[in-house]
């Protein structure tokens, strides 16, 4: 089965986040080598991940890039690993899908070559003029998500008159500009950007009108997991605290019609996502 054909489906997707990063504010340092990075890989795998989105640079409040060279020897072992695995299969069809995370067309050209089917870019394609034509020559899928600012800088007081109506507005002219650029429509995902440059306030407005981002008309991907705003509500400092948080906006996210969710516990958020749809198939 293609992606196509997943998305088109009525299950949701789970998307393992897999960060091989020394600085990511949940799990930063956890897989510091391929062979810790592919053990966690496979066990998001077998816990019912569609996905693996590998990251080579944080992009957590504060985080400075990290050079493109930096990054590939970071993520590479890994992407060239993980795509043996997802052709293991008999009839050459991968068994899952690789994501690679990064706002550079060059690490974003690398990784297509190896395999990788979705760019996960933060930038939604605005920091580097290259990335939209590369996704377009190798007809892959791009996440266009929505940030305020940088990330170094994004939650040194994020702004907004009316923060659902300006991501909309935002990702609407993103998707132009990727069209413009060769990339067809039905290979893009949007992500409205829980957490990037956003207040609480503010990320709690938009998950209360997903439907809206949704009702744009293309698959989106949900990003919660383990984010301090939920922390703040909680009283919790520690984010591997907030399984329960996390699975609840995966629920919140299946009611709104989100079809993909990031996250680093993936059975959980596996079961969220099923018991939800099914219980909305009910209604």
């Amino acid at each position: 089965m293609d992606i196509d054909a997943l998305l088109a489906a009525r299950k949701p997707l789970i998307m393992g986040i897999l960060n091989v990063t020394p600085d990511s504010f949940s799990d930063a340092g956890c897989y510091p080598g391929a062979d810790d990075a592919m053990r966690h890989a496979a066990a998001m795998l077998k816990e019912g991940a569609d996905i693996v989105d590998v990251g080579g640079e944080s992009t957590r409040p504060g985080s400075i890039s990290v050079p493109p060279l930096e990054q590939l020897n970071r993520i590479m072992p890994v992407i060239s690993r993980l795509s043996e695995m997802a052709h293991v299969k008999d009839d050459g069809k991968p068994s899952f899908f690789i994501s690679l995370d990064t706002q550079s067309s060059a690490v974003a050209e690398k990784g297509l070559h190896s395999g990788v089917s979705i760019i996960n870019d933060v930038s939604a394609g605005s920091f580097d003029v290259r990335m939209f034509p590369i996704v377009a020559q190798f007809d892959a899928y791009i996440v266009l998500m929505h940030m305020q600012g940088r990330p170094e800088s994004m939650q040194v007081k994020p702004n907004y008159h009316n923060v659902t109506q300006e991501v909309i507005e935002f990702l609407a002219l993103r998707i132009d500009a990727a069209v413009a650029s060769g990339i067809k429509p039905n290979r893009i995902i949007l992500d409205p950007g829980i957490g990037f440059g956003k207040t609480r306030e503010h990320n709690l407005e938009l998950l209360a009108h997903l439907d809206r981002i949704v009702s744009l008309g293309y698959p989106v991907v949900l990003g919660t997991s383990r984010k301090r705003f939920m922390g703040s509500l909680l009283e919790v400092n520690e984010p591997t605290e907030l399984l329960g948080a996390t699975t609840a906006t995966t629920a919140l996210g299946i009611a709104a019609g989100v079809r993909i969710f990031r996250v680093h516990d993936v059975k959980p958020n596996r079961q969220a996502a099923d018991i939800s749809l099914a219980i909305m198939d009910k209604s």
